[in-house]
């Protein structure tokens, strides 16, 4: 985390959830570990491009490049057949 959002987490936030989750110490509060930001793209079965713009849009949303996601197995009802990139994702920590 940044600088700032430290100290307003320790200033302000943590106390506030101590009161709420009725705890003793700023040490029981709970954390955030990581965040997983995940996109399905549908869409990208018939067209090719709307997988660039997802991978596009989540970069600017996160700072990060995702990883592309691969079907497992084939679904005839949904035209989707194993291993056609269908999906993105992230994980965020710290």
């Amino acid at each position: 985390m940044n600088h700032y959002l430290q100290e307003r987490y320790r200033q302000e936030i943590a106390p506030a959830l101590m009161k709420e989750i009725d705890v003793a110490s700023p040490m029981q509060v709970p954390r955030l570990q990581k965040i997983i930001v995940n996109v399905g793209v549908g869409e990208a079965l018939e067209n090719a491009k709307a997988l660039d713009a997802a991978v596009a849009d989540v970069t600017v949303i996160t700072g990060q490049k995702p990883v592309v996601t691969k079907a497992r197995k084939s679904i005839s009802n949904f035209k989707l057949r194993e291993g056609r990139e269908i999906g993105l994702k992230v994980t965020l920590r710290g």
